[in-house]
């Protein structure tokens, strides 16, 4: 395993972690019988709205449930399966499909519910780099690869 390696897995192993306390802070609000507004910053941005919409679950699963369990099988990948052969392709194909749920999770606030979710965005941006840096180690692993045949 190259420095780069090993750097960019501790990475994202952070950034899972991170996601996974986003996803956590989003199930909360989801389940929240509170009437108070949480990340309430104006007729854009509202956390609530978002979260407590019909486009926050999928076939009665939270889609911060999903975004949980998501970043836990990144971070186990980056950590406990590091070592396997295929964790950087897998890695990076998971984190891929994250990222296209994401968009489309993206796509849904900005031209369906028109409400922007500071959570959501911060999930954006922390599957995107994680993304990012598995391509980056995926790439090199292969990169790697076809030196060595």
């Amino acid at each position: 395993m190259s420095f780069w390696d090993s750097k960019s897995l501790v990475l994202i192993a952070v950034l899972a972690v991170a996601g996974v306390a986003v996803s956590s802070i989003s199930l909360a609000h989801h389940y929240s019988t509170s009437t108070t507004s949480f990340c309430d910053f104006g007729e854009n941005f509202n956390c609530d709205i978002v979260n407590k919409s019909e486009y926050s679950s999928i076939l009665g699963v939270p889609v911060a449930l999903i975004g949980i369990l998501g970043y836990l099988a990144l971070l186990a990948l980056a950590t406990i399966y590091r070592r396997r052969e295929d964790a950087p392709a897998i890695l990076f194909g998971a984190a891929a499909a994250g990222l296209v749920f994401a968009l489309y999770l993206t796509y849904v606030e900005a031209f369906i519910l028109t409400v922007w979710c500071v959570l959501c965005l911060s999930s954006l941006f922390l599957i995107f780099g994680i993304t990012v840096l598995s391509g980056i180690s995926f790439l090199q692993q292969r990169r790697t690869r076809e030196v060595r045949s």
